[in-house]
């Protein structure tokens, strides 16, 4: 009788879901309007021919090296330090001084070690110019410049540029902070210039020669630094002068032509073991004060599943011993359990596209039960984690956080996976500068957070986009679920109806069945927390008895 009462609830569901699903659909792409003329007119120091006029050819994109001479002979200059230069639509700008190096050359002089004229941060590890733009990493350590010795940060500090012709047109953000609040220091040299702190970065975004560009650093917004990050206030000091060091190295003028989004692909065929909630139906009670998710039904990329494997389980590792049935399933049969979003689940971290403006930053994905490998008791390994597009890695040694970058004609996005072991990942080189291919072992399946077994064996995966306001998350959620699609061959089913979490049949062949919400009631919760103060109040009061009977014991030796 319950298999028939599980039957029939599944049912109602998939009945349901069939009318309410909705379509996914692509992202909106715009262009940015790149002034060539007015980058190449900032090129007299290189070369003097670049103030000649440029030709109606150039001024629509199509400038070649024989109508910008000094734009070639830069490009040709730099690109020992920054290999490809010249595939970057759009002026690179980074910090290193290039009339000094070109009055050193002209003396005869060109050191090898050319780290003197990038304003004391350390050369790029991490370089990649492309179709959509170019994205570079910087490191300075804060105790070799005179002029930072008030931070006390040891470790080094990594600044971010990017500057990108291709942009990802999001709904407005929640979030006003969003907007930044304009800087009269820089305003002469960055018309426009920006600053904010989002989503645990300080942020410094302008436009120039048409080019939205953003320098960001990962850091903490208090008075001491913390998660391996720099105050906001010493990250600031390190961004002015990144700001004030940046220069024109390179890049070449290219029609910028309208293109489509990769188009998204979906089996035809209708699996009959996968299902998923709609994005933005989050487990209940795992919102932030009661905030529902982020419903977005954007496939932001085709991208490759991130684990290697089937079956995989995509919900809340959170939250996901609050359903009690759910729980009891999971070690034998958690992988056939429906899906559920947690992107925007409650967190602490600001994000823009969550309605709270804080939240859960990407999805948990967790692979299939973990088998022991032949002769083995204990299961060691608990799945790959591969790349899930052809891109170059950015990560510094020890970190926990791996980012991958994709630079295409019709793409400019990053991935970040988190919590992978970091001691692995160092052995394993997958470090900055490294190119990966889709579908390539990246890495394992792990538990760290902070430390080895910091949280359960899963991945965390999320999205981000490059804006006007910089890099912002987007709700990964449907772009995953139409990757697995593709890896397993078979649609999976939308199930519309909130009231339910599914489990498995045990007596089913993978199918996904749906139960009844085991949760406490509110009265229940309401009885369980006036208990919980009883006992408290009850202890402080036995504490405070016990107390003064030790001063009553104390008071006759106290008088002699």
């Amino acid at each position: 009788m319950r298999a028939l009462g599980l039957i029939s609830g599944l049912a109602l569901a998939f009945a349901s879901a069939g009318s309410a699903a909705q379509d996914v659909s692509a992202p909106r792409l715009s262009f940015a309007a790149v002034d060539w003329p007015a980058a190449i007119a900032t090129l007299t120091a290189v070369d003097a021919p670049a103030l000649a006029p440029m030709s109606a050819k150039s001024r629509l994109g199509g400038a070649s090296r024989a109508v910008a001479p000094a734009l070639a002979r830069l490009n040709g200059v730099m690109s020992q330090q920054f290999a490809g230069l010249a595939t970057s639509p759009v002026p690179v700008l980074v910090p290193f001084d290039v009339s000094a190096l070109l009055r050193d050359q002209a003396d005869g002089a060109d050191p090898a070690d050319r780290e003197r004229y990038f304003s004391g941060f350390h050369a790029a590890k991490f370089f990649y110019p492309g179709p959509a733009g170019y994205d570079a990493a910087f490191a300075i350590r804060a105790s070799e410049v005179p002029e930072l010795a008030d931070i006390k940060f040891a470790e080094p500090i990594e600044v971010q540029i990017s500057g990108s012709a291709l942009l990802y047109d999001l709904d407005a953000p929640i979030l006003a902070e969003v907007q930044g609040q304009p800087v009269a220091s820089l305003e002469e040299d960055f018309p426009g210039i920006r600053r904010m702190i989002l989503e645990h970065h300080l942020r410094y975004t302008f436009v120039r020669f048409g080019v939205p560009y953003v320098v960001s650093i990962a850091c903490f917004d208090a008075g001491v630094s913390r998660y391996k990050m720099p105050t906001c206030r010493a990250a600031d000091q390190v961004a002015l002068r990144f700001l004030r060091a940046l220069r024109v190295v390179g890049g070449m003028p290219r029609s910028m032509r309208a293109v489509k989004p990769l188009p998204i692909e979906r089996p035809a065929a209708v699996s009959h073991s996968f299902g998923y909630y709609g994005p933005g139906q989050l487990l209940s009670g795992t919102g932030f004060r009661g905030q529902p998710g982020r419903v977005d039904y954007t496939v932001y990329s085709q991208i490759r599943f991130p684990l290697a494997d089937t079956p995989a389980f995509a919900t809340s590792e959170l939250y996901r011993r609050r359903n009690r049935l759910q729980a009891e399933s999971d070690d034998a049969l958690g992988p056939a359990l429906a899906w559920r979003d947690n992107f925007c689940e409650r967190r602490s971290f600001p994000v823009g596209q969550c309605p709270a403006g804080i939240g859960h930053q990407g999805q948990d994905i967790r692979p299939g039960p973990c088998k022991p490998l032949p002769g083995m008791e204990r299961c060691t390994h608990h799945g790959d984690i591969v790349a899930v597009r052809d891109g170059v890695i950015l990560r510094s040694a020890r970190q926990e956080a791996a980012y991958l970058f994709v630079n295409s004609a019709n793409e400019h996005i990053r991935f970040r996976y988190l919590h992978m072991s970091p001691r692995k990942m160092d052995a394993d080189n997958l470090l900055s500068g490294r190119r990966v291919h889709e579908g390539e072992v990246i890495g394992e399946v792990s538990n760290f957070s902070m430390k080895e077994a910091g949280t359960s064996y899963h991945v965390h995966f999320d999205v981000q986009v490059p804006t006007k306001y910089g890099w912002v998350f987007v709700n990964p959620y449907m772009t995953l679920v139409t990757a697995y699609e593709r890896l397993i061959g078979e649609r999976g089913t939308e199930l519309a109806d909130p009231s339910v979490v599914a489990t498995a049949d045990p007596a089913g062949a993978g199918t996904v069945l749906a139960t009844p919400r085991i949760e406490p009631s509110r009265p229940q919760r309401t009885k369980h927390a006036r208990s919980g103060r009883a006992k408290a109040k009850a202890t402080a009061k036995r504490h405070r008895q016990h107390v003064a009977r030790q001063d009553e014991a104390a008071a006759p030796h106290s008088a002699r």
